[in-house]
């Protein structure tokens, strides 16, 4: 109830159609640097430890998928916003 409330009133106001511009653009940044972060420290992980290679690589993709999932839902909320 309260985020229907949120969406309409941003939807009707031209400054909600520019924050949730914003907004997605902040989120697709963010994952993009929190997913080179997670790849340059599984590399150096691998670096340090080259016998446990499987395990770090498994790890990376699964903190990279909750990443992208987290911006995909901010991105999305944004588009929401916008067509609404």
């Amino acid at each position: 109830m309260l985020s229907n409330m949120l969406l309409q009133v941003a939807a009707d106001s031209t400054t909600g159609l520019m924050g949730a511009g914003i907004g997605a653009g902040i989120a697709a940044l963010a994952a993009g640097l929190g997913i080179g972060r997670i790849g340059g420290s599984a590399l150096e992980s691998i670096a340090r430890q080259p016998e446990a290679t499987g395990d770090i690589r498994t790890n990376m993709i699964v903190a990279a998928a909750l990443v992208e999932g987290a911006a995909f839902f901010a991105i999305v909320v944004c588009l929401l916003i916008v067509f609404k």
